[in-house]
């Protein structure tokens, strides 16, 4: 799946949902390494489990982060 982000400097989200499970996480644009990062944390998590981790971080005033877009970004992929 690909989700288009909102508020933050990445533009896009690239995932995939097996059987609930989060699978080959990417970010287009945004800070590369701590991007890199989440996607390496997240793999192999419920899709839940990640959610509840990171839905609600902001970055700095702004009020999501790439780490909450992720979790819409799921809850959207989870509810279609």
């Amino acid at each position: 799946m690909t989700y288009k982000t909102s508020g933050t400097c990445s533009q896009l989200i690239n995932f995939d949902l097996v059987d609930g499970t989060v699978r080959n996480v990417s970010f287009v644009g945004g800070c590369n390494g701590n991007l890199q990062g989440i996607g390496k944390l997240v793999e192999g998590m419920k899709a839940e489990d990640v959610i509840n981790r990171l839905k609600g971080i902001k970055c700095g005033m702004r009020p999501t982060s790439c780490p909450d877009q992720l979790a819409k970004a799921l809850e959207e992929a989870i509810n279609e």
